[in-house]
């Protein structure tokens, strides 16, 4: 049976007020789709702004939120909570490449769900763009009686899990708990019906539930012991197909790919356990630099959270002691108050995570892109070396601008957002021909046919060649006045998870400004410590979400 948890439960005397008050911050930012003015958020809570500052100082200090301006907005490092708590279950790794398969071969959105209480998550989501499409984000909490999955689940349910689900619709009977869902014109009623239908014939229906005009099929993934561990949909519009057309024409298809993933998850190896992290030893550290405006505490309770993951899905109390590097007694506190939460379930002597986790910023900052998530980097390097600083990726020939922060200067570089420039007379463009294949990048060299843009152009494929290859070796690209006279920047290029060079990031600025030497020697410092941050957010960022590059 999935997790119960009763948000109005009194707390238990062994819970940590601070990670209390933490979490359902973090969730209120999460629910206001991941930006709150500092002053909403301490009405909302219901917090001294005193306490308020010291949450957000702490949570700031681990890189889960930041401010801008009088904005407390959530950022990239938080989905590493999320991110264990997917890791842990292993299912987004071992299914989610059959899902994207499937949406592949149906030419239609296909996900993945699981049960959270008396609603439904998705884990994992393969999207098809389209003018009519509704698409829920990774972490969305969904009513288990406007969706099919909800049906499949609660098949499963004990008489327990039906009162509760009763006792919340009688106090929430318009599902203003689900903040993800479409305000409904009037609730679905015969859930019951709807169930014992599911049951019966193994696959579920929505038509029209959750949206008008949207249809969704799903058919349930069982373990080894029969139980649904998960439940694989696929979506469409009533404009492609109806109630009676979607599972005659799809339904086989979900049903091979289900009985294929049930294999897998037989088949699939034990993961080894997973280093200890040790994170106890940096909050202390942080204690000790930031005093009272860092909760020790509140740090301390989330870190539990990141002791699961890959080998490790259900631990012992001296197992999550170990890994954090936490004494018995705090952790043991800190599972206790995230079970009261209901992030953490216990099974006899060991813990897992649960779903729950994923209210902790991960629909907001799951459905993000390479540009926001570089922005603020962007905008700190532009202030420390008070240059222009962008970031490109390749398209076709040329480089795209898709982010960009500017300086207030009489003389500037001014560039939009989707400037494009030729690649072989950029900064940017360099690296980012330099990270291609070197048959790729010898295939867009015989093809290009540079042009002198300036007395100083290097238009020679033979001498672009092998700048390409120095800039590949060196790791950067310094570029004088190729593309236009008077301009200097310097550029590396931004890797993803695989090590693939996905985008750059440069400074430009007037060659009167600095020279050559200076570049290198004060400013490609300071950006490659930008070009560090981008690459953490990123790699958080993308375990287990798609980033587009804009």
């Amino acid at each position: 049976m999935p997790p119960t948890h009763d948000p109005t439960a009194a707390p238990p005397p062994e819970a940590v007020t601070p990670l209390l008050r933490g979490v359902d911050v973090l969730r209120r930012l999460t629910d206001a789709g991941g930006r709150m003015p500092v002053g909403e958020l301490e009405r909302a809570a219901g917090l001294a702004r005193s306490t308020v500052d010291r949450i957000t100082a702490t949570l700031s200090r681990m890189g889960y939120v930041r401010a801008e301006g009088r904005d407390v907005v959530l950022a990239p490092r938080l989905l590493e909570l999320g991110n264990a708590y997917l890791a842990s279950v292993r299912l987004p790794d071992l299914l989610g490449g059959r899902a994207d398969a499937l949406a592949d071969a149906l030419d239609e959105s296909v996900s993945l769900a699981v049960a959270d209480g008396d609603g439904i998550r998705f884990i994992h989501q393969a999207t098809r763009r389209r003018a009519m499409s509704v698409s829920f984000r990774i972490g969305d909490l969904l009513p288990a009686e406007r969706t099919a999955p909800g049906a499949l689940f609660a098949s499963e349910w004990n008489e327990s899990a039906w009162e509760g689900w009763r006792e919340r619709r009688t106090v929430d009977p318009d599902a203003l708990g689900f903040p993800a869902a479409p305000r409904p014109a009037g609730l679905p009623d015969a859930f019951d019906v709807r169930v014992a239908e599911a049951r019966e014939r193994g696959w579920a229906l929505d038509d029209q539930l959750i949206e008008p005009g949207l249809v969704a099929l799903s058919v349930p993934v069982r373990d080894h012991a029969g139980r649904i561990v998960c439940v694989l949909s696929t979506v469409s519009h009533t404009s492609r197909h109806d109630a009676a057309s979607l599972p005659e024409a799809l339904l086989p298809h979900l049903r091979d790919a289900a009985a294929e993933m049930e294999r897998v998850l037989r088949d699939a190896p034990t993961a080894a356990p997973a280093a200890a992290t040790g994170l106890a030893s940096w909050t202390g550290a942080s204690k000790q630099e930031l005093g009272r405006e860092f909760v020790e505490s509140l740090a301390r309770g989330l870190t539990v959270l990141t002791a699961f993951g890959e080998g490790r899905q259900a631990l012992p109390l001296t197992a999550v002691a170990e890994a954090t590097g936490l004494a018995r007694a705090t952790a043991r506190r800190a599972l206790i108050t995230l079970e009261h939460l209901g992030c953490v379930a216990q099974d006899g002597r060991t813990f897992r995570l649960t779903p729950r986790v994923l209210s902790l910023g991960f629909p907001p900052l799951s459905r993000t892109t390479l540009t926001r998530v570089a922005q603020p980097h962007l905008a700190d390097l532009a202030s420390r070396v008070r240059e222009s600083t962008s970031l490109a990726v390749l398209a076709g020939d040329e480089v795209q601008y898709t982010g960009r922060v500017e300086t207030s200067r009489i003389m500037n570089v001014h560039i939009t957002i989707g400037t494009r420039f030729p690649a072989y007379a950029t900064s940017m463009g360099r690296v980012l021909l330099a990270g291609l294949a070197p048959e790729e990048r010898a295939e867009r060299l015989a093809r290009t046919q540079p042009a002198p843009l300036t007395p100083y152009t290097v238009t020679g494929r033979a001498e672009l060649g092998a700048l390409l290859e120095e800039v590949g070796r060196q790791g950067y690209a310094l570029v004088d006045e190729e593309l236009e006279v008077g301009l200097r920047s310097i550029a590396m290029p931004v890797r993803d998870r695989a090590g693939s060079v996905v985008a750059a990031v440069n400074v430009a600025l007037h060659s009167a400004r600095r020279s050559r030497e200076e570049c290198v020697a004060d400013v490609l410092p300071e950006l490659a410590a930008a070009i560090r941050g981008i690459e953490a957010d990123l790699h958080v960022t993308e375990r287990f979400a798609r980033v587009p590059a804009y």
